[in-house]
């Protein structure tokens, strides 16, 4: 009976670590969860994308609000460019910090990543980037209000839309807008695969963010006037989505003849088009350097005996020989010079000047010896 009692009040005791010991396995289970590489792959796009867009949006943000007292165009470029930098610090070594949808639906296409990696790359770029829609409006909401007196708007002389998303310029065409994404994006798809391609001329290790976003400025101050240069559907949808909630409602969609599309559709194909030029042009010519290469290595060269014969042939043809009473003081066969390794020359071991100079060492010796024993 003692035995029973006693078991009764420890198994009480018991409950409390038990249930510690099954949280502490669902809080493994969780961070096993998180560890596993497709978790990571998107939390990595997730945050890098958000980073990069706060910084970008950010920079428009003040340039527009502080009614050019805080930022000029350069500083936009400036912003959207380093942003880059600074994600593809954050993500770059975790799933390659695309941050731009376009670009990992060529990669898909190339087969450089499985398509099942694209619907989880594409939606942890748009969570990223509408976050940070939402950031920068949080962060400059009084900022907006005493800039537009509470009207929201799209167009006009205090819009405020062009924050968050992109819109064309107003002498721009649709379609015009659209050829134009295309060129920019497939710019930016070529520049990319060049400064990777360690067969050609890559960036040095460690600088390849910084020459990226280098890359994302010049765009900007050279080519982005016209629409500018969303390039990237996950930098422009999100952030547009968010400006019909928050408070610029549908016209974000109807403005520029409906342009919101653009971003979207153009710049996949610019950067699938880019990539296949790239490819076709540059990637061909590394192929045949490489063939011209293997032939090279290929081509059977004469065997070391033969390399090593030719020379002592050569020089044979060239020697005096000298009487029989010298023979045996100063030998001067052929053999005799095998000890002593000729001189490399390109082309031939052994050239014709250092033949004619060895030729009147050994004449002026057998001269001397001559006069010796006369």
């Amino acid at each position: 009976m003692d035995s029973n009692t006693q078991q009764r009040r420890i198994q009480p005791r018991h409950q409390p670590l038990r249930r510690l010991q099954t949280s502490s396995d669902m809080m493994q289970r969780m961070q096993d969860a998180l560890r596993g590489d497709m978790m990571r792959e998107f939390l990595a796009e997730f945050i890098s994308t958000y980073v990069m867009m706060v910084f970008g949006l950010g920079s428009v943000a003040q340039q527009v609000l502080g009614e050019n007292n805080y930022g000029t165009y350069l500083s936009i470029n400036l912003g959207f460019g380093f942003g880059v930098v600074m994600g593809v610090h954050v993500a770059g070594g975790i799933s390659g910090a695309h941050m731009n949808s376009a670009l990992t639906f060529t990669s898909c296409v190339l087969g450089q990543m499985p398509w099942k990696k694209f619907p989880v790359y594409t939606v942890a770029q748009c969570f990223g980037s509408f976050l940070a829609a939402a950031t920068i409006y949080g962060l400059f909401y009084q900022a907006l209000l005493r800039y537009t007196d509470g009207n929201l708007t799209v167009t006009g002389p205090r819009a405020t839309a062009g924050i968050f998303a992109t819109y064309p310029a107003s002498y721009m065409t649709l379609w015009r807008g659209f050829v134009d994404e295309i060129f920019l994006t497939g710019i930016l798809q070529v520049c990319l695969l060049a400064i990777n391609d360690k067969k050609n001329c890559p960036a040095l290790q460690g600088t390849h963010p910084l020459v990226i976003g280098v890359l994302v400025i010049t765009i900007g101050l050279s080519l982005g006037m016209n629409t500018g240069y969303a390039i990237n559907p996950s930098r422009d949808l999100p952030p547009r989505i968010f400006t019909s909630i928050a408070g610029w409602g549908n016209e974000v969609f109807t403005a520029a003849e409906s342009w919101w599309w653009v971003p979207v559709v153009a710049p996949p194909l610019g950067s699938l088009m880019g990539a296949i030029v790239y490819l076709l042009l540059i990637g061909s010519s590394h192929r045949h350097q490489n063939d011209r290469n293997a032939e090279v290595a290929t081509t059977p060269k004469p065997p070391r005996v033969l390399q090593s014969l030719q020379p002592q042939q050569s020089l044979k043809q060239k020697v005096i020989v000298p009487s029989s009473h010298h023979s045996s003081m100063f030998p001067l066969s052929s053999h005799s010079n095998m000890d002593d390794p000729p001189s490399p020359r390109v082309g031939h071991p052994l050239a014709a000047p250092s033949l004619i100079v060895l030729h009147k060492n050994i004449s002026q010796k057998v001269q001397e010896e001559d006069e010796t024993f006369m």
